[in-house]
C-alpha cells in the first residue's frame, strides 16, 4: 500500500511538473520500463484530464439576485445598539460630571469671597492650595481624561438635542 501510494504521489508530481530532474528520469525509465507504472500513469492522466476539462459549477444568476434581495430586505441594526447599554453611559457620564463639580466646588471653597475691592477674582484663583491633590502627573493626566469625556457627552447631548429638532421640524 504504501509503495502504491509512493507510486501515485510520484506520477502526480511528475503529470504535474514538480518533480525535478532526476526524478523525471527515473520516472520515464520505470513507464518504459514496467507495465504496472505505465497503466498507473494512464490512469491519473485521464483523471487530470477530465479535471482540467470540467467547468465548475456556478449559481445561476437569479440564484444571487434572490440572496441579495433577501439580503436588503432584511433590516440590520446598528451594532452599537445591540451591546450597549445607555444607562451605563448616563451613569459614567454623570460620575464624571459630579467629579468635575465637586472638584470645582472644593477651588471655589478655598477663594476668599469676603474681600470686596482689595483683590481681584485672578488673584483670588492663583491662592487655591491645588499642591495637595495636582502634584502628580497621574492626576493630572485623569483630570484631562475627564474634561475630555465631559465634552463628549455634551457634545453628544447637543448632537441628540439638534437630531430631535430636525425631526420635528
Amino acid at each position: 500500500m504504501n509503495t502504491q501510494q509512493s507510486m501515485e504521489e510520484r506520477l502526480w508530481e511528475y503529470i504535474d511538473g514538480t518533480a525535478t530532474k532526476e526524478d523525471r528520469l527515473r520516472i520515464e525509465t520505470l513507464l518504459q520500463s514496467q507495465a504496472e507504472w505505465k497503466e498507473k500513469y494512464s490512469e491519473l492522466l485521464e483523471i487530470n484530464q477530465l479535471l482540467h476539462s470540467s467547468e465548475l459549477d456556478a449559481p445561476s444568476l437569479r440564484f444571487s439576485k434572490n440572496i441579495m434581495e433577501e439580503i436588503t430586505r432584511l433590516q440590520i441594526a446598528p451594532a452599537t445598539k445591540s451591546y450597549i447599554n445607555k444607562k451605563i453611559i448616563w451613569g459614567i457620564g454623570i460620575f464624571f460630571i459630579t467629579l468635575i463639580v465637586a472638584i470645582l466646588g472644593y477651588g471655589f471653597s478655598q477663594m476668599d469671597w469676603t474681600t470686596t475691592g482689595k483683590s481681584s477674582f485672578p488673584e483670588q484663583l492663583s491662592k487655591i492650595d491645588t499642591s495637595r491633590f495636582f502634584n502628580n502627573d497621574l492626576i493630572n493626566v485623569f483630570m484631562m481624561i475627564n474634561v475630555l469625556l465631559g465634552l463628549v457627552l455634551l457634545d453628544n447631548y447637543f448632537s441628540n438635542k439638534r437630531k430631535q429638532f430636525r425631526k420635528e421640524a
